[in-house]
């Protein structure tokens, strides 16, 4: 494995734009609980939307569509279980958390819900603490779910980014690492998708076994699409962390590939006017960005992530596995420079 440094881009974009507040359905045609509802979920910063009864809310749900659901189950024309039926048979509503208002606290009762597809339930009488708290919990719990990666099993874009504000916001010195298969596409264009899915969760198996040797603090992974990876760490953790991934992957992948490509050190890719071309092995082409420029901290976490992928692309310059490290000092630091 080969490490260098590298100068990153300028400055990047500006703060990013507030986070509009999550929107909530309250679905009940009693005024008096809607409204309690209604009045708590706003002072506790959600937005919210009402209706007073399942049809009522299918017909809203056509121009816009809130983050969760709170049902009552008694509503006329279309009660909450025969609504929450309707809602998962919708390919757009079939993934909207839904808690349900219920004055049956018997377990017969709450079995027929929860086959429906109710993901909670709030028994009446309940108070505003209550009600916050199993709101919240079920929307962290759905974007949680939703921003994992169905391959790997590792959080996706959306948790990078607020990993990476999150770590800028609280201080100290961090390190974000971008990571790519090189040559990954002539895998799949020989041994088809299904095989290169094997490398993508080899690579995913890798990161999991070196950041687990790297030790404390904890290494943030997250799998940001296709054969891109991203890992978060303390600036003594990326040597040893990166090499220990490079050393495990190479010798993953090699397992994968078919016994007689694996042993030539190449595969032949047909080309569009009949013939084949050779491409070697897959390495791994690793940026990484530090959590400060010349001793300035970054404006955002956008160019934190600019800076990691401008690494990428210095690392892909050069053979084999490679770690391109920003240790810029001054504007006069040159690309090239060793370690």
């Amino acid at each position: 494995m080969n490490t260098g440094v590298a100068r990153p881009p300028g400055d990047g974009p500006g703060s990013e734009p507030e986070a509009r507040p999550d929107l909530v359905m309250v679905v009940d045609d009693d005024d008096d609980i809607a409204g309690f509802v209604a009045f708590n979920l706003e002072v506790h910063g959600f937005e919210v939307m009402r209706a007073r009864d399942g049809q009522e809310a299918l017909e809203l749900m056509e121009t816009r569509r809130p983050d969760l659901a709170v049902i009552d189950w008694m509503m006329p024309r279309m009660d909450g279980v025969e609504l929450t039926r309707r809602l998962r048979a919708e390919p757009l509503t079939s993934a909207l958390p839904v808690i349900m208002l219920t004055a049956k606290a018997m377990t017969v009762d709450k079995v027929v819900g929860l086959t429906a597809g109710v993901d909670d339930y709030l028994v009446k009488p309940f108070d505003t603490a209550e009600l916050i708290a199993r709101v919240s919990s079920t929307l962290r719990r759905t974007k949680e779910f939703r921003e994992v990666s169905p391959l790997t099993g590792l959080p996706g874009n959306a948790r990078v980014t607020r990993e990476i504000a999150e770590r800028m916001k609280a201080g100290g010195d961090f390190s974000v690492g971008y990571v790519d298969i090189d040559r990954f596409k002539p895998v799949n264009d020989v041994y088809g998708f299904d095989r290169g899915d094997e490398f993508i969760t080899a690579l995913a198996r890798s990161l999991h076994r070196a950041a687990t040797a790297a030790g404390r603090p904890p290494v943030f992974l997250g799998h940001i699409g296709g054969d891109d990876f991203v890992f978060i760490c303390h600036p003594d953790q990326v040597l040893p962390l990166t090499k220990h991934m490079v050393t495990d992957f190479e010798a993953s992948a090699d397992q994968l590939y078919d016994p007689v490509d694996a042993r030539r050190g190449y595969v032949e890719v047909p080309d569009r006017r009949g013939g084949k071309q050779r491409a070697a092995l897959v390495t791994l082409s690793i940026g990484v960005a530090q959590s400060t420029v010349g001793g300035r901290p970054y404006p955002d976490h956008r160019a934190v992530v600019a800076v990691a992928s401008e690494m990428k692309k210095v690392a892909k310059s050069q053979p084999g596995s490679y770690v391109a490290i920003d240790r810029r000092r001054s504007d006069s630091e040159n690309i090239d420079d060793p370690m």
